[in-house]
């Protein structure tokens, strides 16, 4: 299975948690990392989640960006991207 499968197979609820069911791993994820899963999920550009961050979280775009990136190394470590 593919990383991008992989990723699109993780359920989550809004309150946070996460379960790959391909490993049987949960994880805990605070709600920007949730709205970043979110917009991956659905397919979205980096650039269109960096919007959704600073639109729901009133952060600035250098911040946004910032935790983008962080979760995205995440999910390279996870080997889930």
């Amino acid at each position: 299975m593919s990383a991008s499968e992989r990723l699109a197979q993780i359920v989550f609820h809004d309150d946070g948690f996460l379960f790959d069911p391909s490993s049987g791993e949960s994880f805990v994820a605070n709600p920007t990392a949730v709205e970043i899963l979110h917009g991956l999920q659905e397919g979205r550009s980096e650039a269109a989640i960096i919007a959704d961050l600073t639109s729901r979280f009133q952060v600035g775009d250098e911040e946004a960006r910032r935790d983008v990136a962080e979760f995205l190394a995440r999910l390279k470590t996870l080997q889930l991207s």
